[in-house]
């Protein structure tokens, strides 16, 4: 199973006249990072940067003077993404913005039935919150010292682990089945279902033959009343 963590930075917060300035992401396959990552600054072709967005990405527009256009990336965005499910935190605002990003260009929106939004994850794990991503980092104790600002790639490779311990950790015996994300009308995630099952394969045995033959050795010596041979018997 294919899934990319991924991040949008944009101009501001308005749908209507913001744009992405920055978007990164990294592949996971069977919620294992492959080092595939996808990472762009775009040129948001005349919109302005609002200084409060500004103030949390700290990047301006003189760093996207010569920067592709989101037209120019959008094929290499697609074809990294294809097939994958779309893990994202607060996801109804960066696929609403790639959505405004793919209509200019005449693209299909996104299948909501892609997405994995890790904010609504983590207030059905965690309702008391807080669930910021830092404070996520926090809770399970992944270093996030490097984001003095926001960066989309930053933020997904940190997401990413988060994720992994929001649906289970990177427990051995044990791996997810299946996650199901219902959305509702207007982009929200309505439901969200997660089932584990056992390993489709089981792991190998750690014991070899000589290490039950010395085992069994030793037991024979402790006596007719050794804890090991009702154990073994039971």
């Amino acid at each position: 199973m294919r899934e990319i963590i991924f991040d949008t930075e944009t101009t501001g917060l308005d749908l209507r006249d913001d744009r992405i300035i920055e978007l990164g992401g990294v592949e996971l396959v069977n919620r294992f990072p492959t080092g595939r990552t996808f990472h762009k600054f775009i040129n948001p072709q005349g919109r302005a940067i609002h200084a409060e967005a500004q103030a949390v990405h700290g990047i301006s527009a003189a760093d996207l003077v010569g920067k592709p256009t989101f037209a120019e990336i959008a094929e290499e965005w697609l074809a990294f993404t294809d097939g994958a499910r779309l893990i994202a935190h607060n996801a109804a605002f960066d696929i609403g913005f790639l959505n405004l990003e793919f209509s200019r260009l005449d693209q299909a929106a996104i299948d909501p039935g892609r997405i994995i939004d890790t904010l609504a994850l983590a207030r059905r794990k965690h309702p008391m919150g807080p669930n910021s991503l830092d404070a996520l980092c926090r809770r399970y104790g992944i270093d996030n010292t490097r984001r003095t600002k926001h960066g989309a790639l930053l933020d997904s490779e940190l997401l990413a682990e988060v994720y992994i311990e929001l649906i289970g950790g990177k427990q051995a015996a044990l791996v997810l089945e299946a996650v199901s994300v219902r959305m509702n009308g207007a982009g929200e995630v309505a439901d969200i279902d997660i089932s584990v099952g056992a390993r489709p394969i089981a792991l190998p045995p750690r014991l070899s033959e000589a290490d039950r033959a010395a085992h069994a050795g030793l037991v024979s010596t402790l006596g007719e009343k050794a804890l090991w041979l009702k154990v073994a018997a039971g």
